[in-house]
Order: structure tokens, then C-alpha cells, then sequence
């Protein structure tokens, strides 16, 4: 008796309180800042290039073995407007067999990919969901956007460059 009064205030309690669900497609949570989705690749506007030189290092060091690029000659080079050799000309990613590992932008030495907050991106096909270079900058640039990213290597550089203030002895 006494169990059934207690499940009785229970539910009681329960119907006044404001319900805690999402109204998931039109009220999407907002996604923390250290969040890691799909990789997308960064885009140089100084330059106006992708920082991506396609040197497949991100290639040899997944586990999954689910990306695959190419590079070119990189016309901007020969203008002189870009220090960048090569560039990349084509680059995609298989989403389905990403393990979101963030090795690739561990081991990148140009800060060309990073690990940006889409996640929503299911599709109805099996393959459906392999992206190409343009997709990949288009993340890349609403992450950076959104994110306000500076390329670590610049952030490296801004430290060495202003050295921190020394404590005075007593």
C-alpha cells in the first residue's frame, strides 16, 4: 500500500514539472567547442587557397585507410602570390569508415585539416556519404567561421614572438 501511495506522488510530481526534450530537427542542442566531428579541410585567406598541400601524410597514418587525395602544381606559386609548391587537387573522405580519431589532424604539418563540429550528415544510400574537396573546404570554412580558428602554427609563432613576462625575484 504504502509503495503504491509513494509512485502515486511520484507520477503527481512528475506532471508539473517542465519536460526536458529537444524538438530534435527544429531545435537542433548546440554542439560544445571541443566537440570532434568530421574532418574538413581549412582554407588560407591570405591567399585564398586551401592550406592542403596533398602531401598524403593524413593518408598513411589513418587506421581506417578512408581518405584518398591528389595534388598538382600550384598556379598561384608561379604567380608568386603563394609559397605553396603543390596544392591539392582532388581530396576525399569516406565518412562512413571514419572513426573520428583526429590522427589525421594530429600528424598534419600545414594545418590543413581539423576536426570540425558536423555530425549531422546521414544520408540513404551506403556510399552516400563520401565527400570531395569542395564539400570538405565548404566545412571547413563554416568551421573556421564559426570557431573564429587561427592555424596553430601562427599561434606558435605570436608566443615565441612575445615572450612572457618575467616574475621579479624577492
Amino acid at each position: 500500500m504504502l509503495a503504491s501511495l509513494k509512485g502515486m506522488v511520484l507520477t503527481l510530481t512528475s506532471v508539473f514539472k517542465r519536460p526536458v526534450t529537444h524538438q530534435y530537427p527544429n531545435q537542433p542542442r548546440p554542439v560544445e567547442n571541443r566537440y570532434m566531428g568530421f574532418p574538413a579541410l581549412t582554407w588560407d585567406k591570405d591567399v585564398g587557397e586551401p592550406y592542403c598541400t596533398s602531401c598524403m601524410v593524413c593518408i598513411r597514418q589513418c587506421p581506417t585507410q578512408c581518405m584518398s587525395a591528389t595534388m598538382k602544381d600550384n598556379p598561384l606559386q608561379k604567380e608568386g602570390k603563394s609559397k605553396r609548391r603543390k596544392i591539392v587537387d582532388t581530396f576525399g573522405i569516406n565518412l562512413n569508415r571514419c572513426i573520428l580519431c583526429g590522427i589525421c589532424v594530429e600528424v598534419c604539418n600545414f594545418d590543413a585539416i581539423v576536426m570540425s563540429h558536423e555530425h549531422e550528415m546521414s544520408v540513404y544510400e551506403r556510399n552516400g556519404d563520401r565527400v570531395d574537396l569542395i564539400e570538405l573546404l565548404e566545412m571547413g570554412k563554416r568551421y573556421q567561421d564559426k570557431t573564429g580558428w587561427i592555424p596553430p602554427t601562427q599561434l606558435a609563432k605570436a608566443k615565441k614572438e612575445k615572450p612572457a613576462p618575467r616574475k621579479a625575484s624577492a
